[in-house]
């Protein structure tokens, strides 16, 4: 029976948390080994190709992460702008707790790969797809044609993400909550077809 890889969950976790924090260019291979507490040798065991192909795995990570609390959301909330609200909510709290530093590790990644490396680019077209799926399902249950409800989740993701960089740069969650609101009034009032 084969080892459990012991040090590449920590790896990839480390990544995540230094990737939303200070993007892939800002962080290097010796802050990944310090924060995830394995040695260094392990990043080469579980990652030969370099950096890039931790980068690939905090993405596929993190967009696994993002798609279970959109999930959960979805189960909870009774309509899509309730679910945006609920998600604004939970993002601007994660924001303020980390005194505004966090950002999405996807987004932050992409922003400095994507298109240039294929790996990096297919791992977040996932990750979003993911989550727009998601998104769609939940409006063509509140009435929306299929065709409507994914051009509406394309919307819904694209909004929310501009809003965590503005909460960012603002140090503030009243974007997030602010562009919850619209969307989901623009959704409330939009006739379903």
């Amino acid at each position: 029976m084969p080892a459990t890889p012991k040090h590449r969950a920590p790896i990839i976790n480390a990544a995540v948390t230094l990737f939303r924090r200070q993007g892939y260019a800002g962080t290097g291979l010796n802050d990944i080994v310090d924060a995830s507490g394995a040695p260094k040798g392990s990043l080469y065991y579980y990652f030969p190709k370099g950096k890039a192909s931790i980068a690939t795995a905090a993405i596929e990570e993190a967009g696994l992460r993002v798609a279970r609390t959109v999930t959960d959301l979805a189960e909870e909330t009774g309509s899509t702008a309730e679910l945006l609200r609920a998600h604004a909510r939970l993002l601007a709290g994660w924001m303020k707790a980390s005194r505004f530093r966090d950002g999405c590790p996807i987004t932050t990644v992409l922003l400095e790969m994507a298109p240039e490396d294929r790996a990096v680019t297919e791992a977040g077209r996932t990750a979003y797809a993911a989550r727009t799926a998601i998104l769609t399902d939940k409006l063509v249950s509140d009435g929306f044609s299929r065709t409507a409800a994914a051009r509406l989740a394309i919307l819904c993701v694209s909004a929310l993400q501009g809003a965590l960089i503005q909460a960012r740069v603002d140090q503030s969650g009243r974007p997030l909550e602010l562009a919850a609101d619209e969307l989901g009034r623009l959704l409330e009032t939009t006739p379903k077809a």
